[in-house]
């Protein structure tokens, strides 16, 4: 496994577990919709990630919530452009941006992005071209439909095994395009057309999806999932988020993505510490 991705000049470490802070920039994300659409507020919120232990921000100007709408590409840039840019200037991490567009993903790495982060895991026309030409790493994300019809009585003949081959297929399509295996990452996308019972068993089996060998994502914060199994609405969900990250580390994540990253930073710090040492 790779120790660190160079995500547009600026490093990844993954040789322990990574926390990418999100930042969604909508105003109809699931979880923080329309807290963060002003650039300044944005930003304040992106330093404020960074200085609590963030090792990527992950911008994102399309809510990918079930039943979402899309948006155009212009609204789409408009919203995530001027915060990528801020946090390029100002702050020292990489920056991932969550799109699905080519033209999105172009702009936003000229911007100062360095990692494309794709709940369609670049089936959109023009998206792997759009990657190869960029050089910068990519996280291939499974979703079963799109947000609009994803949570639609979602069907798996085994949850873990379809989605391990999804994510096969689609490393391979995306290195024979010419994207390096070296810059991939994967997600087996919690919540992105899974049942609660699918998402446990995807949970419960992750180190099979790390077994492909691609750096592992898992985005389980505040997700229903914890609505479902505890009946907690959103903002009471953070305790649940962290055992979850806690959770999706000890079965081989190498990048959660989270809201409450103070929280979880610790959290995974204790975590690494149990499993890899303290040096």
């Amino acid at each position: 496994m790779i120790e660190a991705l160079d995500c547009n000049g600026r490093l990844l470490r993954l040789r322990r577990t990574a926390v990418m802070g999100i930042l969604n920039v909508t105003p109809d994300s699931f979880s923080d919709g329309g807290a963060f659409r002003v650039r300044d507020q944005a930003f304040q919120h992106a330093r404020l990630m960074v200085d609590q232990g963030a090792d990527i921000i992950d911008v994102g100007g399309e809510s990918t919530r079930p039943g979402a709408d899309e948006v155009s590409v212009q609204e789409e840039l408009d919203r995530i452009l001027p915060v990528i840019e801020a946090v390029n200037r100002e702050l020292p991490v990489p920056i991932s941006v969550d799109t699905s567009k080519p033209e999105v993903m172009r702009a936003a790495v000229a911007a100062g992005a360095g990692l494309v982060n794709d709940v369609r895991a670049l089936q959109q026309e023009g998206a792997i071209d759009a990657v190869v030409e960029l050089g910068v790493p990519v996280c291939l994300v499974h979703m079963q439909g799109n947000p609009g019809t994803m949570q639609t009585e979602p069907r798996y003949t085994d949850v873990v095994a379809d989605i391990k081959e999804f994510l096969s297929v689609r490393v391979d399509e995306c290195a024979a395009a010419g994207i390096d295996r070296s810059r991939i990452l994967v997600d087996p996308g919690f919540g992105f057309g899974k049942t609660l019972d699918h998402n446990l068993d995807l949970l419960r089996h992750l180190d099979e999806i790390q077994a492909l060998g691609f750096p592992v994502v898992a985005g389980l914060s505040r997700k229903s999932m914890i609505g479902k199994v505890l009946g907690l609405p959103v903002e009471r969900r953070t305790n649940a988020s962290l055992a979850l990250a806690v959770l999706a580390a000890w079965q081989g994540a190498n990048v959660v993505r989270v809201h409450d990253v103070g929280p979880t930073v610790e959290a995974i710090r204790m975590h690494d510490a149990v499993r890899y040492g303290t040096d």
